[in-house]
């Protein structure tokens, strides 16, 4: 399928690795340049250089913390006018609820939550003056189901997505399309770490953990950044216009919900 998109510019946050980096991807393979981020600049060099020699496009490089404000500036001022927007940050530690603080709970909405916000209220309103643009933001499933040890990300993704919400509807009219893509397991370093958690606490090895895991999710397996990107590119797709404000699993079907 034409995506419609070649030749259009995207931001694509924390892509240098995982879900992030499937999004670039996907998205070069639709023709799209890139102006991609992450913190740790070797791997996200190695990421670029093998973008361009794939897909031909290109790729602009920015290796800041999307998190602090300055590192958001150089980011910013990287992209310029961007056509499409995808927001992504790490999520912050597993836990109980009484090992948390404020600011615990401070870090966490400044990087799953105020992060995007900033991000979309920089670069919407110039999407909006074109008339066109979107703008995906990797959530979590947990907004959908609550992942009891991740109340902190539980929490702060919550709360994005009901600024979405609202939002998605109010730019809407002016062409710019918003939605959330709720990844369960992926098979990522986040999902290494969680396993890597598990195996800790249970005394089992890290294949065992993993196990454990897969058994729970209806597809009996992780989710790839290689379906996951594709999905992502189909929501910044000419075809997704009147996709405004969902939030879309993909998760395996291991959120047990029928809405």
């Amino acid at each position: 399928m034409d995506l419609g998109i070649s030749g259009k510019t995207a931001l694509v946050c924390a892509s240098s690795k995982g879900l992030g980096r499937g999004c670039a991807e996907a998205l070069a393979e639709a023709g799209v340049n890139l102006v991609m981020n992450a913190r740790g600049a070797d791997a996200l060099e190695a990421t670029a250089a093998e973008i361009r020699d794939t897909y031909g496009v290109t790729v602009v490089t920015v290796a800041a913390d999307i998190v602090s404000e300055d590192g958001r500036a150089q980011v910013l001022e990287a992209a310029g006018d961007v056509d499409i927007l995808v927001t992504n940050a790490g999520g912050p530690p597993p836990g109980l609820w009484s090992d948390w603080g404020r600011e615990d709970f401070l870090k966490a909405l400044d990087a799953n939550m105020l992060t995007p916000i900033a991000l979309m209220t920089a670069l919407m309103p110039g999407m909006m003056e074109r008339g066109w643009g979107r703008v995906v933001n990797i959530t979590s499933q947990s907004v959908k189901a609550p992942i009891p040890q991740l109340g902190l990300s539980n929490a702060a993704r919550t709360g994005l997505t009901g600024y979405v919400a609202g939002t998605a509807r109010q730019v809407a009219p002016s062409g710019v399309v918003v939605n959330n893509l709720l990844p369960g397991i992926h098979a990522t370093d986040r999902a290494q770490s969680l396993d890597g958690g598990v195996s800790k606490a249970q005394g089992i090895s890290i294949d065992e953990a993993r196990a454990q895991r897969q058994a729970t999710i209806p597809a009996r397996r992780y989710g790839t950044r290689q379906e996951f990107g594709q999905t992502c590119a189909f929501l910044c797709s000419q075809h997704a216009g009147f996709i405004v404000g969902q939030n879309i699993l993909i998760d395996g079907g291991g959120t047990n919900a029928t809405i």
